[in-house]
């Protein structure tokens, strides 16, 4: 029997809970984040598009349609995709980027959404750098590795309430929390259009993934906790 339970997210602490795990035996310690991110410098411009950016596998629970039905009603923005196809399931139906590709051709939204495809490393970090806000519409996430990402790249956050999400967006402050609501996300959306307003979200945002998900700090929590057994 476990003395120690380790969850990565107040998310999975309560998932932890529901399942029965005593309180006393968990430990919240989230995954970390490479400390050489926070020396990427970023611009914030009100130039024109807003460049909006979805990163993660592409399955149906991302819900990656929402946010290019939300593009295509908007004026002035370009929606990029990176990741590849996935499936959450052995049973879960294939073929969700050409829907979504379909999508944006029966929207006419083709010129406001690209699909970049899978990318990793220094391409990946670009992404990141050259994009101004960060979308993730998903169902469900355990941690949400790529949320945490953006965050570290000072991007603020517009994310339905999932895995590192809830610890990391404060509404009004590093981002926003929504609902799988095209009308909510365009709201928030506009509300970070402007670049003051963007740079005071990202700065916060990366402050408190700065302080919290190196993992250095990480490293430590985990040696207290086998300290303390």
């Amino acid at each position: 029997m476990a003395n120690k339970v380790i969850v990565s997210t107040k998310l999975e602490y309560e998932d932890a809970l529901e399942f029965g795990i005593d309180k006393r035996k968990l430990v919240v310690i989230p995954v970390g984040v490479d400390s050489n991110a926070f020396q990427q410098e970023r611009c914030y411009s009100d130039s024109s598009p807003l460049k909006l950016l979805f990163v993660g596998r592409l399955a149906r629970n991302r819900n990656v349609e929402v946010l290019i039905e939300t593009a295509a009603q908007m004026q002035n923005v370009h929606l990029t995709i990176v990741g590849g196809e996935g499936r959450t399931s052995s049973t879960s139906k294939l073929g969700y980027v050409n829907e979504l590709m379909g999508l944006a051709r029966s929207l006419n939204a083709e010129g406001k959404v690209f699909f970049a495809g899978p990318k990793y490393g220094e391409q990946l970090k670009r992404f990141y750098l050259e994009s101004d806000l960060f979308l993730y519409p998903s169902s469900y996430e355990n941690f949400g590795q790529p949320i945490l990402e953006a965050a570290t790249f000072g991007l603020p956050i517009i994310s339905t309430r999932v895995g590192v999400a809830l610890d990391i967006v404060i509404p009004g402050e590093t981002g926003f929390l929504t609902n799988l609501n095209r009308e909510e996300i365009m709201r928030h959306i506009k509300s970070l259009e402007p670049a003051k307003v963007r740079k005071e979200f990202g700065i916060k945002i990366r402050n408190l993934v700065e302080k919290n998900y190196q993992w250095t700090n990480i490293i430590d929590q985990y040696i207290q906790v086998y300290r303390e057994l």
